[in-house]
């Protein structure tokens, strides 16, 4: 099986779903803006459009400059990370799959044309209109479920429950300006602790835990802005292993690629 699946976004959910495929014996091409806000850094194939070539678990992604250059690379066990924020490779790469997983809870430009098979993730995506499958994002029981018709739960703003804990596991921009590390992925930190600096305004953690992401040193942010996030479960492995949620995406797209290519199911 040697397909071809564009996907669009490599943050750490969308790095999943490219592990996964990868693994499953397609070759993955993956779209990034040239600037990507990537929290989930250590497990996230974007982090190469910054360092030119990145490793998420046994996984390496090397950015590239050209869809041409992509192609070779993809027939490697290797994962190529291209900047087209509107996706205009996907003409000369002519993939078997556009995945879009830029989890902006809209549609940036996805349409069912793209390719053979075209699958949304998560909210924004109507399935058989302008892509063929939608796979469910929100943590719970449909978790990973594919949709076939309809489209995956509204965006609420009110992230999952892990041990009891959700809005208080984000960590979020107080203020505008230049972002200070202070305490980096993979620290244990504690309530009230000062996590990082923004233009002389400290950001302090409402909840003991494992600093699981956190954006990168000298970013620039406005108030309100995802800035990183906490794990209450303090086990220093999660910040480098593919989370049990970009998984089950990862399985969910898999599946309604393959019943796709198959045309058995719909």
């Amino acid at each position: 099986m040697r397909e071809i699946v564009v996907i669009r976004g490599a943050g750490d959910i969308a790095s999943g779903v490219g592990y996964r495929l990868k693994k499953s014996g397609f070759r993955v091409i993956m779209l990034e803006i040239d600037k990507p806000t990537v929290v989930r850094r250590t497990v996230s194939f974007a982090s190469a459009i910054y360092k030119g070539e990145t490793m998420v678990e046994d996984m390496k992604a090397i950015k590239v400059d050209t869809a041409k250059e992509a192609l070779e690379i993809s027939k490697e066990n290797l994962i190529p990370v291209l900047v087209d924020k509107e996706g205009k490779s996907i003409e000369v790469i002519k993939p078997t799959a556009v995945v879009d997983c830029i989890l902006a809870k809209k549609n940036l430009g996805t349409n069912i044309n793209m390719a053979p098979a075209v699958i949304g993730v998560g909210p924004g995506f109507q399935a058989g209109v302008d892509v063929h499958a939608v796979v469910e994002t929100k943590r719970g029981h449909d978790l990973g479920r594919v949709i076939w018709n309809g489209s995956a739960a509204p965006d609420t703003g009110i992230p999952g429950d892990i041990e009891g804990y959700s809005s208080e596991r984000l960590i979020r921009a107080t203020s505008e300006g230049r972002l200070k590390i202070i305490k980096d992925i993979g620290q244990i930190v504690k309530k009230g602790e000062r996590l990082c600096e923004i233009d002389g305004e400290y950001v302090i953690a409402a909840i003991d835990g494992l600093l699981r992401g956190m954006i990168m040193d000298g970013s620039w942010v406005y108030k309100g802005m995802k800035i990183g996030d906490i794990d209450p479960r303090g086990n220093e492995v999660n910040c480098y292993t593919i989370s049990d949620r970009a998984r089950a995406v990862g399985g969910g797209v898999l599946e309604a690629l393959l019943s796709i290519l198959d045309r058995s199911v719909i």
